[in-house]
This record gives C-alpha cells, sequence and structure tokens, in this order.
C-alpha cells in the first residue's frame, strides 16, 4: 500500500485495497487515519444522495473502513479506486465539548513524561481541537488523535483492575473517555460526569466518527457535554494500542 504523503492531502483518488470478505463484505484499507477520515465522510455522503450502492453496516477503524451488505462488493472496491475524495477539514465536522476536571492518578507523571508541569499538561491538552479517528472497545468509546508525536505515551506498564467511569485517559496518539467502568491500563489525567453511552438517547453515543471534541478544564461539579451547531454485561478488554 502506498505511503501517505506528508502535508495536506489534495482532493482526488486515496491510495487503497479493497479486499471482498465473504460474499457481501468488502475491506477497505488505507494509508492513514486521516484517509479513513475522509473515506467515511465520502461513504457517508454519497450515501445520503443515493449514489452509494445499498449497504447495511460501515465500520471505520484506525486503517480500515469495513462494509457489509452489499450485493456485489467486487463492483465497488474497483469503483472505489477511482473516487476524488475531498480532504476532511475542520468545518465537516460537528464539534463536542467536554467538561473534565483534570485530577487523575496519572497527570503529575504525564506532566514527567512530558517534560513539563502538571498546568501545563493541561493547557496543552484542553488547548487541543481532538477528533474522533474511530470507535471500539465499549460502546461510547472513541479514539481520538490530535496530539503531537512527541507528546504520545506508552500505556502502563501494569493495567488498573478497575477505571471508573468517565475518566480521560491517554495511550499511544489517543485520547479516550472510558464510558463505564472497566480494567484498563491508559493513563488517567481526568474525569468527566458526561454520559458516553445512552441507549436512551437518540444518537446513543455522544461521540461518532469524525466528531471534533474540545476538552474544558472545570474546578466545580462537571455540568453535561455542550454540543455546538455543526457546520453543515461482559466485561471489556482494554482499549486497543
Amino acid at each position: 500500500m502506498t505511503p501517505p504523503a506528508s502535508g495536506p492531502r489534495a482532493a482526488g483518488p486515496l491510495p487503497l485495497r479493497a479486499l471482498p470478505v465473504g460474499e457481501h463484505g468488502l475491506l477497505i484499507e488505507l494509508a492513514s487515519a486521516e484517509d479513513v477520515e475522509a473515506l467515511h465522510a465520502e461513504l457517508l455522503r454519497r450515501a445520503a444522495d443515493g449514489t452509494l450502492p445499498a449497504v447495511r453496516e460501515m465500520v471505520p477503524a484506525a486503517r480500515t473502513v469495513f462494509l457489509d451488505g452489499l450485493a456485489d462488493p467486487r463492483a465497488l472496491g474497483a469503483d472505489l479506486a477511482t473516487w476524488h475524495v475531498p480532504p476532511l477539514t475542520a468545518g465537516d465536522r460537528p464539534a463536542v465539548e467536554i467538561p473534565v476536571r483534570y485530577d487523575g492518578p496519572d497527570l503529575a507523571e504525564v506532566a514527567a513524561l512530558w517534560g513539563v508541569t502538571p498546568d501545563e499538561v493541561v493547557r496543552r491538552h484542553s488547548g487541543t481541537a481532538f477528533h474522533v479517528a474511530f470507535c471500539g472497545f465499549a460502546p461510547g468509546f472513541g479514539y481520538l488523535t490530535g496530539l503531537p508525536e512527541h507528546l504520545h505515551v506508552s500505556r502502563r506498564e501494569t493495567p488498573r483492575t478497575r477505571v471508573p467511569v468517565g475518566s480521560v485517559a491517554l495511550a499511544g496518539p489517543y485520547t479516550g473517555v472510558y464510558p463505564r467502568s472497566s480494567p484498563g491500563g491508559w493513563r488517567l489525567i481526568g474525569r468527566t460526569d458526561a454520559v458516553l453511552w445512552d441507549p436512551a438517547r437518540e444518537p446513543a453515543a455522544l461521540l461518532a466518527p469524525g466528531t471534533t471534541v474540545r476538552f474544558v478544564p472545570v474546578d466545580a461539579p462537571v455540568p453535561a457535554p455542550r454540543t455546538a451547531p455543526s457546520p453543515s454485561d461482559r466485561i471489556p478488554e482494554e482499549p486497543a494500542r
């Protein structure tokens, strides 16, 4: 597969590999998480305007998009290589603000790894416009990217047996918010009362692939998350690296 080019990508065909899976599935491998987001957005646009073949399920991940329920996966796979896919811009994504108390047990450790003070960790983290690259691990859990590479941190050597619901955590290139209590090895820097997953809500998930997320530091009890206007019981496994 062709590696991603440096700098912003111009609109045009994406470097990808399309692999039929069974009779009705198609796995699309891409060069980067940004390409996944751009293709997922284009698939949603074409589905909305009726130019995408009927599909039952669409699942973006770190470097892939899986489509299921297609009548002719091979035909769509061949067609994808000709699509002109515009790069995703911040204006394409709805924005969500999540209030956070930055008092996590690993905050000082993250500050040491970054070579800054805990207050500077809060400033940098809350000053970053994150976006949801993909979802997984547990209902409502989004893998948020946005921190520069030199601020990526490894997971804890010894995972916790219980991470409280609402914990805001870092691991590798990702930030995440635990939607439920579970075991976990990500580094905890804060907590929120935002409800990431509510089956009685429509949509049930607060975060979806492509969503822009900003964390707002607060000292008082955390209010409900605010969604900005858009321009246009098994114990789960540890989140992936």
